[in-house]
């Protein structure tokens, strides 16, 4: 023992005499000391032979197992504390200047560390830099600080628990140093998630991170999560790949999600009542997913399951976004109704502001957007494809397909779900960007709104089941580009008045019973201005005002049309190869309209190839004028 303290002793002399460091390991862990450390008011203090005192940490003497000086202290910079798994064990190294805040316990390679008020270090925080490998290893990190958590080339695998379990509920920033690639992996155990956080989580860094989540959930927040610059992938999940609460935010990186459980990302209220958006977030319990950038790749194969969920809004303003699920139907007893996957999903509202998305669905009455609210669109273009069919439901619940489209009328509301492209319960408003939708299931509808549907602008595109566009009130038309073909009903579809006074409008329509425009029995189809084609007519009793209604008796499949206003290109379109050529081509226009056959597209082009602003050549096409109609029935079909 004298031994030990006589070197001891030598070594705080020599510290104390040079800019050099004092690093002490002791039960696993370093703490780096600076001469600036070991002052006056901070002595090195020996009590009774068996114990070290170093600033405000005591040693046993029989623990400490090394005691070096160097000249640097380059494995602990300023305000760092470096954790280096390898194989049974880790190693925890602490700079001097921090060693006061920070109490590192570790067994094995299990490092816990406990963090105090960091204010007094230039006001900066503490970063814990993780690097190395273990198969039964992770970091506990507790306190009530922010911190950075820096992942420097680490693979990290708790067989019995979270890799990364932070119990602050602070901010805690964590960052994938650049060109590394880290992989953390959880196990069995009773965590909430591979890397849970009880505080705030900001992924950042220009590293790749590779999560897995054998327990439960990969990543969970019990407050926000926000994420930018980094490679983020989940690769599997037996929950969720991403859940938090209070908001989620996108602003750049890559994120790919794989191989969950339940849904792709999911975002919660915190609390019981929504704060609103907030002023850069500040205090925000919203529930509210924001994706603003970068890459977000979801691919999701669970019953029902929806590839990014929120309880709150959804608002996209950019990136680029691809969405798949295939995933059937389920009964869902607590809501006692039939449910079904969707590739975006929000129990408030959407907007979509910009951005590129894609969005598939596979699975039995898979739906590429579900909103419980309202549904805005300015800007961005979504394409979205849906290929199941109708998922019912018996009186026990028990779950079905129905692929015969005349069946699914037979089953109430709660005890269906259809395939649509886009489906509302609250209203449609669409006044800008690009839709391309594409429905081939049984029911299989384009657009739905619950409630009104206004489109002021933007471009639509829709290969239909069922219905192309439908309402459950009043559907308001006064921009923008449309084009519906509908192989099994309406082309437009309104269970209310369908006010038509601008806009570029193609519609092909099955037939049958069928009508291009389609309003309710008891309501009105009101046309008083824009560019109108309709195979398949009009709904019988139209007011048609403010313009001229033509019928062509005849046309070809896959052959190039123009209608014009006058002398003006009004639009040239395609029509689809499933069209019927005994209904009616019929044509609008607010001055007198002619058609032109055999045309060649130029300019914009539009409605996924199948529609261009303007056009050359092609030959005229006799027209017949449209006389006003009343009773059932549609006219011109």
């Amino acid at each position: 023992m004298k031994k030990i303290y006589s070197l001891l002793a030598a070594l705080m002399l020599t510290i104390a005499a040079g800019a050099q460091t004092l690093k002490v390991t002791a039960n696993g862990t370093t703490k780096a000391y600076s001469a600036a450390d070991l002052t006056s008011s901070t002595p090195v203090l020996f009590s009774n032979g068996t114990t070290m005192t170093v600033g405000s940490d005591t040693y046993t003497i029989s623990d400490i197992t090394n005691a070096i000086i160097t000249t640097s202290n380059s494995t602990a910079d300023a305000n760092t504390v470096n954790i280096v798994y390898n194989g049974a064990s880790a190693t925890v190294t602490t700079a001097g200047n921090v060693a006061a805040y920070v109490t590192a316990t570790v067994s094995g390679a299990h490092v816990t560390i406990t963090q105090g008020n960091t204010d007094a270090v230039d006001g900066d925080e503490i970063t814990y830099v993780l690097s190395g490998s273990t198969t039964d290893g992770s970091l506990t990190l507790d306190g009530s600080y922010k911190c950075t958590v820096s992942l420097a080339g680490v693979t990290l695998t708790n067989p019995s628990g979270a890799a990364i379990n932070i119990t602050n509920s602070k901010r805690i920033q964590l960052s994938a140093k650049k060109d590394t690639e880290n992989t953390l992996t959880d196990g069995s155990g009773s965590q909430k998630a591979c890397i849970y956080s009880k505080g705030q989580l900001q992924f950042q860094g220009n590293g790749t991170l590779n999560v897995v989540g054998n327990y439960k959930h990969a990543i969970k927040s019990a407050s926000y999560i926000e994420i930018k610059n980094l490679a983020l992938n989940v690769t599997s999940a037996v929950g969720d790949g991403i859940n938090c609460e209070e908001y989620f935010l996108m602003k750049s990186g890559t994120v790919t999600i794989s191989g969950v459980g339940d849904d792709g990302i999911q975002c919660d209220l915190g609390g019981t009542t929504t704060t609103g958006e907030t002023a850069d977030h500040e205090d925000e319990d919203t529930g509210n997913i924001y994706i603003e950038g970068g890459t977000l790749n979801v691919t999701a194969t669970a019953t029902a399951t929806k590839a990014v969920k929120s309880e709150g809004d959804i608002r996209i303003s950019g990136g680029t976004i691809t969405c798949t699920t295939s995933g059937g139907g389920t009964w869902d007893t607590d809501d006692s109704k039939t449910k079904a996957a969707a590739c975006l999903s929000a129990d408030g509202n959407m907007t979509i502001s910009g951005g590129t998305l894609a969005l598939t669905s596979t699975g039995a009455g898979g739906k590429g957007i579900s909103v419980d609210g309202t549904l805005t669109t300015t800007d961005g273009t979504v394409t979205i494809k849906t290929s199941g069919n109708a998922v019912v439901a018996s009186s026990s619940g028990t779950i079905s397909t129905v692929s015969n489209s005349k069946q699914i009328d037979s089953y109430s509301t709660n005890y269906k779900s259809l395939p649509k492209g886009i489906k509302a319960d609250g209203a449609i408003a669409i006044n800008g960007g690009t839709m391309n939708i594409t429905t081939t299931g049984a029911g299989g509808e384009g657009i739905e709104s619950k409630s009104t549907l206004t489109m002021t602008d933007g471009y639509v595109y829709a290969s239909t089941a069922d219905d192309g566009i439908n309402s459950s009130s009043t559907m308001t038309i006064s921009g923008g580009y449309i084009m519906v073909s509908s192989s099994g009903s309406d082309g437009l579809d309104a269970n209310g008045n369908m006010n038509i006074s601008g806009g570029n409008i193609f519609v092909v329509c099955a037939g049958g019973a069928e009508v291009g425009l389609d309003a309710a029995e008891q309501y009105k189809l009101n046309i008083t201005g824009g560019n109108i084609v309709a195979i398949g007519g009009f709904e019988r009793g139209a007011n048609v005002s403010n313009g001229t209604a033509k019928q062509a008796s005849s046309f070809s499949r896959n052959t190039w049309y123009a209608l014009y206003n006058g002398s003006t290109t009004a639009f040239a379109f395609k029509v689809p190869s499933t069209a019927s050529t005994s209904l009616k081509m019929v044509v609008y226009t607010t001055g007198s309209p002619s058609l032109m056959s055999g045309v060649t597209g130029s300019g914009t082009s539009f409605w996924s190839g199948n529609g261009y602003a303007s056009c050359s050549g092609g030959s005229t096409i006799s027209l017949s004028t449209y006389s006003s109609n009343s009773g059932g029935g549609g006219w011109g079909r």
